[in-house]
């Protein structure tokens, strides 16, 4: 699995990368609004909408919505940092939901309307920062590519961290054991400081002055953070209806969903953050 995983990911990478750096931001945001389309596919099969009618439906309201906010928007970024704002807020009380395991797991219409609430308030206010970001002038691709590996610099340092050193530094603790029990606070440790080591590679290579080192490593910490909350509420969505991916169009990783939960709770903070310290 392990073999399958890294492959898999050696495979996507220069894909992400090259779009990243290479593609001007509406084209970006065009292609991203796809991929996050497709993973809001796979939640509404986590809230159990099984009508394909019902969930193109929803979809195509979701990708109305995306539209609306482009043609709002009319050249100025202020609606995409309000939305991202919204983002931010959403996962702050997505916090208090994993508190409350029980909250809204069964299978009657509420819960799924909360559930289908949450899918829009993840999807498309990290949509917002990832353009947010991107369009930021004069390197918001190389700032965007930076908030990614933060991302995938943590979510791999806390899977080989918590294969290697789980339960030898705090016991049989785990970080969530109701909701994602193999996770450990070992792997927590080991995806900070991999997250907060790479993000500060890369962001000395996107001109990080010396003075901004400090607020740039908070905002590195919340990131990595705030992905492993939206890493536990996919895994929460999961629990409640005993699936153990979102999908299988990616080998070893599960479904699209899967790959996109850190980041999209991780990209509206990093966006927010870079914002209010100005590096």
């Amino acid at each position: 699995m392990t073999r399958t995983r890294i492959i898999a990911a050696l495979a996507m990478a220069p894909i992400a990368i090259a779009a990243i750096l290479l593609l001007p931001t509406p084209w970006l945001i065009a292609l991203v609004a796809l991929l996050f389309l497709m993973g809001m596919w796979e939640w509404f099969k986590l809230v159990e909408i099984d009508d394909t009618l019902s969930r193109t439906i929803l979809l195509v309201a979701n990708l109305l919505l995306m539209v609306l906010l482009v043609w709002a928007s009319a050249g100025s970024l202020v609606l995409f940092q309000i939305v991202t704002l919204v983002g931010v807020v959403w996962w702050l009380l997505a916090l208090l939901w994993l508190r409350f395991f029980d909250f809204a797991s069964d299978h009657e219409t509420y819960a799924r309307g909360f559930k289908l609430a949450a899918g829009t308030l993840a999807i498309i206010p990290a949509w917002c920062a990832l353009g947010l970001i991107h369009a930021g002038q004069p390197d918001g691709h190389r700032w965007l590519l930076t908030a990614l590996t933060i991302v995938w610099a943590a979510d791999s340092g806390a899977y080989f961290a918590g294969r290697h050193f789980g339960g030898r530094l705090f016991g049989s603790r785990r970080l969530a054991p109701r909701i994602s029990p193999n996770k450990t606070l070992e792997g927590l440790l080991g995806g900070l400081l991999a997250g907060v080591a790479v993000g500060l590679l890369f962001a000395w290579f996107t001109d990080l002055t010396l003075v901004h080192v400090p607020a740039f490593i908070i905002v590195a910490l919340a990131t990595v953070l705030f992905s492993v909350v939206g890493d536990l509420f996919e895994s929460l969505l999961k629990r409640h209806v005993g699936a153990k991916d979102s999908g299988n169009m990616i080998p070893g990783h599960g479904g699209i969903l899967d790959r996109l939960d850190g980041v999209l709770a991780a990209l509206p903070v990093f966006a927010l953050g870079k914002e209010l310290f100005g590096f």
